[in-house]
């Protein structure tokens, strides 16, 4: 078995879906890949069962996993649902990724690298580290972006460029350390939430820069409520941090 587990979400990525998976198997670094599919109207999980088919007998049979949820459960569920898979399944590197070339497959050895070869216990595909990294992007989106990741650093304290980025690497002991159950947010606001555990339990985080690419094929999954959750989040964390509530809530 290799050692580091891709997890992709997906709702309706049926244009994506097998370019991504040949992308991501083309990587220097032998990567395995689980889609996390919340039963895609469009077929999604039924192409990736196809393509499981296709490779069976080759150097990539049984390094595609398929994991097919009940409906539309959100974005945080799929990548805890991922995460429990891969952790039983004994991986040692974790990693989000994006259905839709948002990330480029080639930024995959460069995270792993990070936790692997440099020793940090995370590594994070970082927008905003050196500049305003993003392509086809409109103004709108990336001030508020951009903002959102501002907003965090004020409240919360913690010194990330990008704490909203869904393009992570994950040692298996910093999800290990954690309550998965007790995560309560599944937008923006996960992403934010998983980091700022990681840092209140004193792992070590590394921002790595990359390039954003919007998506070409499909349609954006973003919301204002996706965003609202964000905002009010940091809020909750702040006062959970506070009061002493957060420990409490992932103590196990």
């Amino acid at each position: 078995m290799n050692d580091s587990l891709v997890i992709i979400p997906t709702y309706n990525e049926k244009e994506n879906i097998e370019l991504i998976i040949k992308a991501v198997f083309s990587q220097t670094h032998p990567f395995d890949i689980l889609i996390v599919d919340d039963n895609s109207p469009d077929g999604t999980g039924e192409l990736v069962k196809a393509i499981q088919e296709q490779i069976t007998d080759t150097p990539f049979e049984n390094r595609l996993h398929l994991l097919t949820r009940e409906g539309k459960l959100g974005l945080g569920t799929a990548y805890i649902a991922g995460f429990k898979f891969g952790l039983q399944k004994g991986y040692t590197y974790l990693i989000e990724m994006d259905a839709d070339f948002s990330h480029d497959p080639k930024d995959l050895n460069l995270l792993r690298e990070t936790c692997a070869e440099d020793g940090f216990d995370v590594s994070i595909g970082s927008r905003y580290i050196s500049g305003v990294n993003v392509v086809n992007w409109p103004l709108n989106r990336v001030i508020m972006s951009y903002g959102a990741s501002m907003y965090v650093r004020m409240v919360l304290g913690i010194q990330l460029k990008d704490s909203t980025a869904g393009f992570v690497c994950w040692h298996r002991s910093v999800l290990e350390r954690m309550d998965l159950d007790k995560i309560i947010f599944v937008g923006y606001a996960f992403q934010i939430e998983m980091k700022y555990l990681a840092v209140q339990f004193g792992f070590s985080l590394k921002e790595v820069p990359i390039i954003f690419k919007d998506r070409i094929r499909g349609v954006s999954k973003m919301s204002i409520s996706i965003f609202k959750e964000a905002v009010l989040g940091v809020i909750k964390l702040k006062f959970d941090s506070m009061f002493n509530r957060l420990p409490d809530r992932q103590r196990k």
